[in-house]
């Protein structure tokens, strides 16, 4: 082994490493981390946007008792 073969073999290790990090974050024909993640991004929008909404209907609800009791106090 000369001395070019031997700073090859860490270099080819490092590349190694890098392609296999590389295939774990986009996937190889399943689902990678980085499309494992964006589903739960998706969830936790589609969870942050349904209670926004649930807010929303209990705060009418509320309102609405509120002015009732308003109304009946009168």
């Amino acid at each position: 082994m000369d001395l070019g073969e031997t700073r090859r073999v860490p270099v080819m290790k490092v590349r190694k490493k890098h392609e296999l990090l590389a295939q774990g974050l986009e996937g190889v024909g399943q689902p990678g981390r980085l499309s494992l993640l964006e589903e739960r991004v998706d969830r936790h929008e589609r969870t942050v946007q349904r209670m926004k909404g649930v807010g929303g209907a209990l705060s009418l609800v509320v309102t609405l008792f509120h002015v009732a009791l308003d109304v009946m106090r009168r």
